[in-house]
């Protein structure tokens, strides 16, 4: 018999995180080599929402996936104890508020609280997978991340940005002396903000002696961008790298071409300086560079933006490893980071772009896998991972 997966779910429409994570425990994953069947059993939903553009109540029927109307009895199977092996909590879209911070309030917090609640009641705790990042806000993350070590629970969390395609593919070795890094993103501040900061957490926490913390946290829009990488707060060098290594970078520079830069500068408690820079209207990929021993390496981290969006798979496939291993494929700390950092970055923007001190991150401390983890194995999409997906009143 295969382990059993709840699946807690904001809202469930075309391409929204649970169209392109969930689907995929029922359809099976795309990927280079092939399309994999699940080796877990989606046994339940739970939808906070029922959006217009639904897909999740037809998936669920198609697929003979009870829906229940609350999260205990997702997680019960309509009893009394615990009855799934692990939990998929997917807490993106839907019609939640931002708050003045522009900080989408997504019910993350509640949702695992609820979870952690069954856990408790039921004396043991099972894998949970957090989409995206902990929580809005600093006080709800590290709430979750606090609990969850509380209660034993296997927990992982992030955005898919880590496991996609990586061209030239670049993995820094364990213990690697960076001297200075730069992540590039677009999209908006707060929502693809975090991808960018994922795209650079995995990456820096690879140095000497792994991740630190973070002592400070200052967010920069539009020429004070410019101004401070001309005053050396930031590599111009490392960004332009990273931006040539975009295969669809458009031609000329960035300060022309992007009219409204952002970006993150962050201050790690070993001295190390990272910076995340938001090209919009420049680039429409992600990308990285860094200064080992006094060279540049730059990759693209490459999404596939049709089709069966791949890069989920992989990410997907690694949360299977987790329910299956009852040990999480990286360490969560890296999202309980950039939690902190986007939380303190939109807090600084806010404040008039002021430096936000984060003692609460600065002892945050923790190393990278050791073990290669799922991904993709080519620069770009191959195989399956190529293949059309149909829409889901076709899936079957």
């Amino acid at each position: 018999m295969l382990p059993k997966i709840a699946a807690i779910i904001t809202t469930y429409h075309p391409l929204s995180h649970a169209d392109v994570i969930p689907t995929k425990y029922m359809k099976g994953f795309p990927t280079d080599s092939g399309l994999l069947s699940p080796q877990v059993d989606l046994a339940s939903i739970y939808l906070d929402q029922i959006d217009p553009r639904d897909v999740g109540c037809q998936l669920a029927a198609q697929y003979d996936i009870p829906i229940y109307q609350s999260i205990r009895q997702s997680l019960t199977l309509g009893g009394e104890e615990l009855a799934v092996d692990g939990v998929l909590l997917i807490g993106e879209h839907g019609d939640y508020p931002h708050n003045e911070y522009e900080q989408h309030m997504y019910p993350r917090r509640y949702m695992f609280e609820q979870i952690s609640g069954v856990f408790a009641s039921s004396g043991r705790s099972v894998p949970v997978f957090c989409d995206k990042h902990l929580s809005y806000n600093w006080m709800d993350a590290r709430w979750m991340y606090d609990r969850a070590r509380e209660l034993k629970v296997p927990f992982m969390a992030g955005s898919s940005l880590p496991l996609c395609w990586r061209s030239p593919f670049l993995e820094h070795e364990l213990g690697a002396p960076l001297e200075s890094a730069v992540s590039i993103g677009y999209g908006g501040i707060e929502s693809y903000g975090f991808h960018a900061l994922e795209t650079l957490q995995c990456m820096i926490e690879r140095r000497t002696d792994g991740e630190s913390g973070v002592v400070s946290v200052q967010c920069l829009e539009g020429d004070d961008v410019w101004s401070t990488g001309d005053q050396g707060l930031w590599s111009l060098e490392l960004a332009e790298a990273a931006c040539s290594a975009i295969v669809k970078k458009p031609e000329g520079i960035m300060s022309e071409c992007c009219q409204n830069p952002a970006i993150f500068l962050i201050e790690h408690s070993d001295g190390f300086k990272s910076a995340m820079l938001m090209l919009n209207g420049y680039v429409n990929d992600f990308a990285y560079a860094a200064k080992l021993d006094g060279e540049i390496h730059a990759t693209e981290f490459y999404l596939q933006n049709e089709g069966p969006f791949a890069h989920f798979s992989y990410l997907s496939l690694n949360i299977q490893e987790m329910f299956l291993k009852g040990k999480s494929q990286y360490p969560v700390e890296r999202t309980l980071i950039t939690t902190g950092v986007l939380d303190a970055a939109m807090r600084s923007r806010f404040h008039g772009h002021v430096r936000v001190d984060t003692p609460y991150m600065s002892g945050i401390s923790y190393r990278s896998y050791t073990e290669m983890l799922v991904r993709p194995t080519q620069p770009r999409p191959s195989g399956a991972s190529l293949d059309p997906w149909p829409p889901p009143n076709e899936q079957s």
